[in-house]
């Protein structure tokens, strides 16, 4: 399926239905009065997160969503109907923005987490509603209230505990589908992965969590080139990195070129991004040559815990699955700390 992380539409909530103006004409009722009911309440536009969702696709085919309007009210003091809510359906993670004013409404992080983003308007009186003693047959009644419109940006940035970065090609789609269930595509050629994949890595007794496979940067990406900041994005809502190195490919005259490649091109998309925990794992230990190209890395790196692995082979990845369970319950010990 293709992948739709940003997407605007219109939402227009219902308008209240007309207040009804009727005087009651009944045998044996002289001057029954006025029995004019009231309008029924405009339907309201409701933004709704699902774990069914994990992109905007669905959205991108209709521009406007609109909710039904309110009922006029009827004679015999009977009200109209509401209209019915309408309910929109989108991926945990999702924030909602005035497309006109670029304010932030709504970052949708729960599932099943729901907000109005359009109130619909109220309906009106009927002339039943003014019937006073100096005043026994109003002839008049309220219009019903319009709805709202809005024009909406959706943003998405996928929700992971761990984000697996790297140049094109250092193996993080092969990884993913070594470490969970995910299938993501893969094949022998620069920008593989068109699209994040989420996979769900579970470890004997320790809790599940959620790997992200980031599409690869290149220098530039945070001014949009390759796949820039389409997907710089989501780097933001995950807990910690896994920074995946091509052993095979480092350049010995520069073992950290690739890695401070990439890491510049966080900073600079967010430099809130360099304080979040970085796992470095150096990939593809199965060639022949990188045995050596890994121990020019590690010389060269000295600033804390390295790991060898080969997804293609599966060596390394219980440590690996291990390192990053431990980095997890840190990181949420840390925050613990810090929210009190």
């Amino acid at each position: 399926m293709k992948f739709i992380d940003e997407i605007r539409i219109t939402v227009q909530s219902g308008n209240g239905g007309a207040g009804c103006v009727s005087l009651l004409r009944e045998k044996y009722i002289p001057k029954g009065g006025p029995d004019g009911g009231d309008g029924g309440r405009g339907g309201d536009v409701i933004l709704r997160a699902t774990t069914a969702k994990r992109t905007l696709f669905h959205l991108r085919f209709q521009k406007l969503y609109k909710a039904k309007n309110g009922a006029p009210g009827q004679g015999r003091n009977c009200f109209g109907k509401s209209g019915e809510d309408l309910i929109i359906e989108l991926p945990v993670g999702t924030l909602v923005i005035n497309a006109d004013t670029g304010e932030l409404i709504k970052d949708l992080v729960d599932p099943d987490e729901v907000f109005v983003v359009a109130k619909g308007g109220r309906g009106g009186q009927g002339n039943a509603r003014f019937k006073t003693a100096t005043h026994r047959t109003p002839r008049f009644a309220q219009p019903g209230e319009p709805g709202e419109t809005l024009a909406l940006r959706l943003e998405l940035k996928l929700l992971a505990d761990v984000g697996i970065i790297g140049l094109p090609n250092a193996g993080k789609s092969t990884l993913i589908s070594a470490l969970s269930s995910a299938k993501p595509k893969i094949a022998d050629y620069p920008f593989t992965t068109l699209t994040p994949n989420l996979g769900v890595i579970r470890s004997g007794y320790r809790e599940p969590f959620v790997v992200a496979d980031i599409p690869g940067l290149i220098e530039g990406a945070h001014t949009g080139l390759g796949l820039g900041t389409r997907f710089l994005r989501h780097v933001e809502r995950t807990r910690i990195l896994l920074h995946l190195v091509d052993a095979a490919a480092i350049d010995p005259d520069h073992p950290l070129k690739d890695l401070e490649a990439v890491n510049r091109e966080l900073h600079q998309h967010d430099p809130a991004l360099g304080t979040k925990p970085q796992l470095v794992v150096l990939n593809k230990m199965d060639v022949a040559w990188a045995d050596d190209a890994a121990t020019l890395f590690e010389e060269a790196y000295g600033q804390g815990p390295l790991l060898r692995i080969s997804a293609a082979v599966g060596s390394g990845l219980d440590q690996l699955t291990e390192m990053l369970c431990n980095l997890l319950d840190q990181h949420d010990e840390a925050q613990f700390e810090a929210d009190g």
